[in-house]
């Protein structure tokens, strides 16, 4: 009986530390939590983060915010992410401090086209995505995807963005071919699929799709039709959906990010300091 009660002991004795050890650990994750959640209210910081199409890279948008920033003068940082298919993900350039409106480009080394790899790639800008918001712990961005950039911003937002403290204030999507290069009579499963998941896109969401045009019926390379068919994607769907299309020179699909008219519409729809206070511009 001894034995016994003596073995009781010992039992009840392990089981107090071991309650007592997990009550600490999980007072001390409540208050690391709350920190996190107090710091990303109070965070000024709202940046710009950049998806870049198929075959490009992380310095598909360089010329971009080297224009706006000779335009503007607020000397916008630029952090380049590229994620791995290993998982491993680097870092080149820096966000400066004070700077509250930085622009980052999130690539991958597979940047190949179809709807497969579209989702791998939402995939991968999920955890990019989540590295960013621990690190710099804003509590709001601003989206900009060129061609399949905004095919990977659709799927991460319908299947990977639950975000509760996390605002996306304005996504706007450039040449982007939501039914590939199909005509919209005969969709695509992506464009079928993006249809049937968009009550998941954010509600607040402020949307533009801006589709360039050489000829009226495409940019060189993606038909406009499939560009707008967008709007059976967005509209309704969240608060604003606007489309627009930009002509002439520079109006070629690759071309697109380096535009006059893209650049004059990024700084006045995206950017914080030049974005027009109240009302949007017609559908």
């Amino acid at each position: 009986m001894k034995a016994l009660s003596k073995r009781h002991k010992i039992i009840v004795i392990s089981a107090v530390i071991i309650l007592a050890i997990l009550t600490l650990a999980s007072y001390c994750w409540s208050r690391q939590s709350i920190a996190t959640l107090q710091k990303r209210q109070k965070s000024r910081m709202s940046p710009v983060i950049m998806i870049p199409g198929s075959s490009a890279s992380v310095n598909r948008f360089d010329t971009l915010v080297a224009k706006i920033n000779r335009q503007d003068h607020q000397n916008h940082s630029l952090l380049k992410v590229k994620v791995y298919n290993s998982g491993k993900i680097t870092y080149t350039g820096q966000v400066r401090q004070g700077d509250d409106e930085p622009f980052i480009v999130v690539g991958f080394e597979n940047n190949h086209d179809g709807y497969g790899n579209i989702k791998k790639q939402a995939r991968m800008f999920n955890t990019a995505f989540n590295q960013l918001k621990e690190q710099y712990n804003f509590n709001n961005f601003k989206g900009i995807g060129h061609s399949n950039g905004g095919l990977i911003y659709t799927y991460f937002l319908e299947h990977y963005f639950n975000e509760r403290q996390i605002r996306l204030k304005r996504l706007m999507t450039i040449g982007t071919p939501y039914n590939f290069a199909e005509p919209t009579s005969r969709r695509t499963q992506m464009l079928s699929d993006f249809i049937k998941n968009r009550n998941k896109l954010p509600d607040n969401l402020t949307m533009y799709s801006i589709a360039g045009s050489e000829n009226y019926v495409e940019d060189g390379l993606v038909p406009l039709s499939s560009v707008l068919a967008g709007k059976y994607i967005y509209q309704g769907a969240v608060k604003h959906y606007t489309q627009i299309t930009v002509t002439g020179k520079l109006a070629q699909h690759s071309a697109l990010p380096q535009n006059n008219e893209v650049l004059s519409l990024i700084q006045r729809y995206i950017l914080d300091n030049q974005h027009p206070a109240g009302g949007q511009p017609n559908n």
